[in-house]
């Protein structure tokens, strides 16, 4: 169990680097850019799939360091 909480954790970190940072527009509200403050983008292709394995991966994580507490 321990060697499948490490592929999930390295793969978790890889994933999480591979994401395109969405933190671009906080800058701009800060800064006062407000060019795309109310933009709806939706994640499409790649990055819906990046998302979603990221979720997948993190509640993979959660869950088996709940079962190995225990």
């Amino acid at each position: 169990m321990e060697i499948l909480l490490i592929i999930v954790s390295i793969l978790l970190i890889a994933i999480v680097l591979l994401q395109s940072g969405k933190a671009e527009s906080a800058s701009n509200v800060i800064g006062g850019g407000n060019d795309d403050l109310f933009a709806n983008r939706k994640e499409r292709g790649g990055e819906l799939f990046i998302t979603r394995s990221t979720m997948v991966l993190g509640a993979l994580f959660f869950i088996i360091c709940l079962i190995l507490g225990f």
